[in-house]
């Protein structure tokens, strides 16, 4: 048996993450990728970005003093490779690449910005194969802070895929949101057109979160009706509700609502009835690409 341990750092709009994983290899069995630890920092870099255009010197401290912190955590547990990816937030903020060379200066670490179609890439290269059967389509829709990443499989392959400029952090006033919805309305049913037996895959930490709200087997889908009950009950409770009464974090509590709405959109234009979610994101694509040296 072959234990190898590597690491992955997503920098979202909303949080940054890292993700250590052991990979475990034993001949005549496929590889198993299993979590170590996982650290989620609410970094909220997404509020910079799309309201100033730039992120501020608080955050690239705070980032800073993550990213120190992440290499301290990933030399303790012996992690032999790790990649950084930034998305929609770094790579929309004027002083991005500077931030780059800054936090490579202070900790050795690299970040990777990635556009919206690598970071689709990465995710596919997750374990979405045990889940996608040869016979159905699928639309994955990745709702992160400042982008929402939707790919459409079919007959066990991608057909399309594309990243557009809404999240959870960047919801705009309703004519914006409005605008944008229209446009992913079109391509969902350009991309579906002449599709049957069509259903999500969920990626992200708020429907993660919903779906362990929901008490749900891992691996039974959640139904379209119970996501629009949810997505009022989730409406009609104050922001300090759902955080005493709830449980969120202060950081979630306040975009599950806008990533709900995301998702049942997606739902209602494809036609799905049912949402798979399989608790996987950036980081675990990030780790897989590493060890299968599709990622360097």
């Amino acid at each position: 048996m072959d234990i190898k341990k590597y690491a992955a750092i997503d920098i979202g709009s909303n949080a940054i993450r890292l993700l250590i994983s052991n990979v475990i290899q034993k001949e005549g069995i496929a590889p198993q990728y299993r979590k170590s630890a996982l650290v989620r920092v609410p970094i909220r870099l997404g509020a910079d970005t799309f309201t100033t255009g730039e992120i501020s010197s608080n955050n690239i401290a705070r980032l800073t003093d993550a990213m120190t912190a992440f290499k301290l955590l990933m030399k303790v547990h012996g992690v032999e490779k790790f990649k950084a990816c930034a998305t929609s937030a770094m790579r929309e903020a004027r002083n991005g690449k500077e931030i780059v060379d800054i936090i490579e200066k202070a900790t050795g670490i690299e970040i990777n910005i990635i556009d919206g179609k690598t970071e689709a890439a990465i995710i596919s290269t997750t374990d979405l194969k045990e889940l996608i059967l040869g016979n159905r389509s699928y639309l994955y829709v990745d709702v992160g802070g400042g982008s929402t990443e939707f790919t459409f499989f079919s007959n066990g392959k991608i057909v399309n895929s594309k990243s557009f400029k809404i999240g959870t952090v960047r919801f705009g006033n309703k004519k914006s949101n409005k605008e944008i919805f229209k446009k992913i309305e079109q391509w969902i049913q350009e991309v579906t057109v002449n599709k049957s037996k069509i259903a999500l895959i969920g990626s992200g930490g708020n429907i993660n979160k919903i779906f362990k709200m929901s008490g749900r087997p891992l691996g039974k889908p959640l139904s379209y009706i119970y996501m629009r009950a949810h997505y009022e009950f989730l409406k009609k409770m104050s922001y300090v509700d759902r955080i005493s009464e709830l449980g969120l974090n202060p950081d979630r509590a306040d975009v599950i609502i806008p990533a709900t709405k995301i998702y049942l959109n997606a739902m209602k234009w494809s036609g799905a009835t049912k949402i798979y979610v399989p608790k996987i994101g950036l980081a675990d694509g990030i780790i897989k690409g590493l060890h299968l040296g599709k990622l360097s």
